[in-house]
């Protein structure tokens, strides 16, 4: 079993580890575990999976009246998921994080089941730390995760990515036309998720005059709800070379014609940076849970292999960071030079080992 999910940063890496363990194992049933109404209940059918869904939910920030229902909820995520444990009898239980993965992960525990720990980040939230008590594995993406962790079960072996999201090799020119961009000027690629983000939207905004006096190509994905505006300011500076798309469905190629790329500080979008070896300006989201993100950002900042901005700044000091950069290629190199060493290659592989050697180790104990 696996559970977690709610948003991509979830659900790829968890579909990657089963998508291994099914490399190794041909034969292995899975059943995934997600939340009633997240991206979860279609990305994982979609990928091959059955997915059960539990009616669990987050804490609503600023609204009394829908946090009424969480307790009720929880009691019936709970019941749910030793039900599930219980019919489908799992040898091993997998957490990739989300709001599924704490009560599914918790039912197995008290049922005796084998539980790995897939922790994303360089901050774990309360419900790992927890579950990693009685967890027989912790895989990490961070060094140093014995400050939360018991020490003797943590497993270094990074984060899962799409492998075909980081196979970059050939592949300049085919995203040079795709995006409809040449190879005479600095590239910067944007990216804020798959529902865009507001400070970074707000940065570019911002930007766009300095950045179109400086000779820049820019690729901005704006996320669904920034797209007009950020289409119509670019329109009214008629900048040419800034392409705005809602949406970028071929990442690979994104990166590929990067020269630089300004993103959130999510585990996934870093650990697939490092592996792609880009220079980059991370914007932690500022209301991330236990401020993970500024944690991951700050793992790779402390040791010179990207840039942080936090997001209040990057109104102010985002387009003059980025020229600044574009415009020093030795810079540059020295931020893909000292990301890439931070890479973990093969995680998905690594993962998928450590399911299997508990699926097949004794359950009692």
């Amino acid at each position: 079993m696996i559970s977690g999910g709610g948003t991509g940063g979830h659900i790829f890496p968890a579909i990657a580890i089963a998508q291994a363990v099914r490399e190794r194992e041909p034969d292995a049933r899975f059943l995934f575990v997600g939340a009633e109404g997240k991206m979860e209940m279609q990305k994982v059918p979609a990928a091959g999976f059955a997915i059960e869904g539990l009616p669990i939910r987050g804490f609503q920030r600023g609204s009394v009246l829908k946090n009424l229902g969480l307790p009720w909820r929880l009691l019936r995520s709970m019941l749910k998921a030793r039900s599930l444990v219980r019919s489908f009898k799992p040898q091993v239980a997998v957490g990739v994080g989300g709001y599924a993965s704490g009560p599914l992960l918790a039912a197995a525990q008290r049922m005796n089941v084998p539980t790995l720990i897939q922790e994303q980040n360089s901050f774990p939230g309360k419900t790992n730390i927890h579950l990693a008590k009685r967890a027989k594995r912790i895989c990490v993406a961070y060094a140093g995760m014995e400050k939360y962790f018991p020490a003797d079960r943590i497993l270094l072996t990074g984060n899962p990515v799409r492998t075909d999201t980081v196979k970059l090799t050939g592949k300049k020119p085919r995203g040079l036309e795709h995006f409809g961009l040449r190879d005479d000027a600095p590239i910067v690629f944007i990216t804020g998720g798959s529902l865009g983000a507001r400070g970074i939207n707000r940065g570019v905004e911002a930007a766009l005059r300095l950045w179109k006096e400086a000779g820049l190509q820019v690729v901005w994905q704006t996320g669904m709800p920034y797209f007009k505006q950020a289409h119509d300011a670019a329109a009214r500076l008629g900048y040419a070379d800034c392409h705005v798309l809602e949406f970028v469905d071929r990442m690979d190629l994104a990166y590929a014609v990067a020269d630089l790329v300004v993103a959130r500080a999510g585990a996934m979008s870093i650990s697939e940076l490092c592996i792609v070896a880009k220079a980059a300006i991370l914007v932690p989201l500022p209301t991330a849970a236990e401020d993970h993100q500024t944690h991951n950002a700050r793992a790779l900042t402390d040791v010179g292999a990207a840039v942080l901005l936090r997001d209040a700044d990057a109104p102010a000091e985002l387009g003059p960071k980025v020229i600044e950069l574009a415009r020093d290629p030795q810079a540059l190199d020295r931020l893909r030079l000292a990301i890439a060493g931070l890479a973990t290659h093969d995680a998905a592989q690594a993962i998928a080992a450590e399911v299997i050697r508990l699926a097949r180790a004794p359950q009692a104990g």
